[in-house]
Formats: structure tokens, sequence, C-alpha cells
């Protein structure tokens, strides 16, 4: 490993911690070289090897970049389209080739992540790591609080049975009701066609986290890259047994 690093110097130059907590940390055994107990004076290629602080993973690879966008209405979630539209790639600029983290569907807006690291992509996207998103649904019509639960117990779509983890009405305003729900999975246009089954239409629909990624700063259209200790949060918040 002509190219390897000192592992210390690697999770210090993720931005984490100083070089000296990195050392504590080592000799604390709360880091790990693909699996395995780091110890002082290991090496680590960061373009191939995965670096672990307390089991999560961290971007000691300089080249990754994560940003979180604001996505508008009217864009595609796709590095490209063929019908010419504009993409979500196209509204983050990015030292890197960078591709969309799971979908919101054309007319859904809110936060998506777009990035170059194949494995955080994974991780978001899996339902077997159980990092789930937040949105909120205005729905036209008067759903009860009945009607709302029924989204947690699950409703029987075309693809299969589809649940919330949470739901609740948080609003309402004439004819149109504000529904909050928190979701594990990410099928195509999953919210909407729950909503359909009962008979209500989203008039709107937004994404407003993505596990514990939220900015109510950023308007659509705008991105910023996440921090290193954000992904950090970002994939810790997902199920423990899995990483």
């Amino acid at each position: 490993m002509a190219d390897a690093i000192r592992v210390q110097k690697a999770v210090a130059g993720a931005g984490l911690m100083s070089r000296r907590a990195a050392e504590d940390a080592i000799r604390a055994g709360r880091v790990a070289i693909d699996g395995r107990s780091a110890v002082l004076g290991d090496r680590v290629d960061v373009a191939v090897q995965k670096v672990t602080v307390d089991g999560i993973p961290i971007p000691v690879n300089p080249d990754l970049e994560t940003y979180l966008l604001y996505k508008p209405p009217g864009v595609v979630s796709s590095a490209s389209d063929p019908e010419g539209r504009r993409t979500v790639v196209d509204l983050v600029t990015g030292g890197g080739r960078l591709f969309p983290v799971g979908r919101l569907d054309y007319d859904s807006e809110g936060l998506i992540l777009l990035t170059n690291d194949g494995d955080l992509a994974n991780r978001v996207t899996h339902p077997r790591y159980g990092i789930v998103k937040k949105y909120l649904a205005l729905v036209g019509g008067g759903p009860t609080k009945t009607d709302v639960q029924r989204l947690a117990k699950g409703i029987d779509l075309e693809d299969g049975p589809a649940r919330a983890l949470s739901a609740s009405i948080v609003g309402r305003q004439g004819g149109e009701t504000m529904v909050e729900l928190t979701m594990g999975e990410g099928r195509n246009r999953e919210v909407r066609r729950m909503f359909e089954a009962m008979g209500f239409e989203v008039m709107r629909l937004v994404r407003t986290a993505i596990g514990p990624i939220s900015d109510r700063s950023l308007k659509p259209g705008q991105s910023r890259r996440l921090s290193t200790s954000e992904i950090r949060d970002l994939l810790a918040s997902g199920s423990p047994g899995d990483r």
C-alpha cells in the first residue's frame, strides 16, 4: 500500500477529531480498519479501506463528497434525463461526479442527498439500515385521525403493503390537511399512493429530514456540503446491528 497513511492521520483528516484524540481513540480500541481493531502505526489506504470509529463508518477518503439539496418540484431525481428535463445533478456543483441518493418524485420537493460515496448511498437507501425520512403532506379533503392512523397500520398497494412508522395531523386550513409522516422505505410515489388508496389527493409533498439531517434555511434549488460530523450522525442513526 504505497499510498497508505497512518490510521490516526486518516481519522484526524476526516475532521472528526484532532490527531491526539484519534490516537487516544485507537488506544481505547474504538477504531477499526475493515472490521479489525486498529493499533497505532497501522496504515490505511483511504481509497479502498473502510475505517470506523465506535462501529460507525467515517469518510476518510478526501475525494468523497456528499451534498444536501432542496429539490424543487419539476426536477428529476436522476443524474440525467432522456427527455432533457432539469435534474438534481444540474443543481449541485461538486468536485466529483455526483449521483442522487434515492429519489423524490418529479412533483415532490424537499431534501435529497447527492454523493460519490457508494457505501453511504447504500446505507441511506436500503431499509435494512433503518435510516428514516420525514415528510409533510398537504392533503386535499379532511382525513380524520382514524384515517391517518391507517397509514401506520398499513395500506395495501399493488406492489405490496406499505406503512408509515408514524403519522399525525399537524394542521388544517380550509379544505386541506397537513400530515407529518415518518417513512422507513422509499418506494416510488409511496406516500402519494398510500393516500390515494384511502381516497385522498396529496396536493404538496415535502421531505423535511433524512435521518437526523435537516436544514430549514435551504431554499428550493439551494445545496450545501455535509460536514464529517453530519455524515457520522447520519450513519449512526441507522440500525446498529447492521453496521
